[in-house]
């Protein structure tokens, strides 16, 4: 089946298309598999391979992105991605504590989805927030920082309504 990009997908990559020479369209694959994915809350391969069509890139190049980021979803998550930022600075200021506490709160380990389909536990790289430490992101797009074990059960219970 070939699926096709809605034509707000379109407008958008279009737009992304302006900032790159018009011989360079794999620039805007981060953008383009973004924008999929936020329409369709992960990306099926079906949905990678029509960014690259759209682009007019070889698949394999959409792929190598897709598979390299943790922001890409390939595989359908919860409704609210958890990801917690492990790497040393967090480390060191309460991230790895911080993902041992949700995980226990959750019954999940990183890259499982709760049994209800309502929680996905992600572990992140860099977010450039070093300073606010534990720092997370939910559903990529929202940074949460300074993650107190009752800031974590505050942040569930609201995911949860």
């Amino acid at each position: 089946m070939i699926m096709m990009l809605s034509e707000q997908a379109q407008r958008l990559i279009d737009k992304e298309l302006t900032k790159y020479p018009a011989d360079q369209k794999i620039s805007a694959v981060m953008a383009g598999l973004r924008i999929v994915q936020t329409e369709l809350g992960w990306l099926p391969s079906e949905a990678i391979e029509a960014v690259a069509r759209y682009l007019e890139i070889e698949p394999i190049a959409a792929y190598e992105v897709a598979t390299f980021y943790n922001m890409y979803d390939l595989k359908k998550p919860g409704n609210s991605k958890i990801t917690v930022c492990t790497n040393l600075p967090c480390a060191l200021s309460g991230g790895t504590d911080a993902a041992e506490y949700l995980k226990k709160k959750l019954g999940v380990d990183y890259n499982e989805t709760t049994p209800d389909g309502l929680f996905t536990l992600k572990e992140g790289e860099c977010m450039g927030a070093c300073g606010d430490a534990p720092v997370l992101l939910v559903n990529n797009h929202r940074m949460c920082s300074f993650m107190s074990n009752a800031k974590l059960d505050a942040l569930v219970e609201e995911l949860k309504s």
